[in-house]
């Protein structure tokens, strides 16, 4: 079986975050790490991004990198904050085009609290957005366990 190597990278409002709702679902291969279903995975990496404007996304790959990471997972925090972080995008272009190395925007299945949250506001309107949530909106069900 392969086995692949992971980072996982958290907004750092959120930077006190013991990640379990993370590890939970990397041990169930749910939200984003489904796509490890038939996988071998292996966190190698934890940090934030240090803070708006994500200044350690400019370093910490590359520790990763050295670790063997191969895929950087932006934790489901990015998304499911208010606002969403406005800096996913770059993000998401600045670590391939420099480390190339593979980038999945979040982690967990969104919880239901927040879902509920960001449909009342119109948060995640738009085409950047809404194909950055596709990987951890789950249903309604999953939801409420990772609230």
């Amino acid at each position: 079986m392969e086995k692949i190597k992971i980072g996982i990278i958290i907004c750092d409002r959120y930077r006190t975050c013991a990640g379990g709702k993370c590890f939970r679902a990397l041990q169930n291969k749910e939200g984003a790490f489904e796509m490890y279903k038939d996988k071998d995975v292996e966190l190698a990496a934890y940090t934030t991004c240090g803070g708006c404007p994500g200044g350690n996304i400019e370093y910490a790959p590359e520790e990763m990198k050295k670790n063997g990471v191969t895929h950087v997972h932006f934790a489901t925090g990015f998304l499911v904050g208010y606002p969403p972080c406005p800096y996913m995008e770059h993000f998401e272009k600045f670590i391939p085009g420099k480390y190339g190395m593979k980038v999945i925007l979040g982690t967990h299945p969104i919880p239901q609290k927040y879902f509920t949250t960001h449909s009342k506001l119109n948060s995640w309107k738009g085409d950047f957005i809404e194909k950055a949530i596709r990987l951890t909106l789950a249903d309604e069900k999953t939801r409420l366990k990772y609230d």
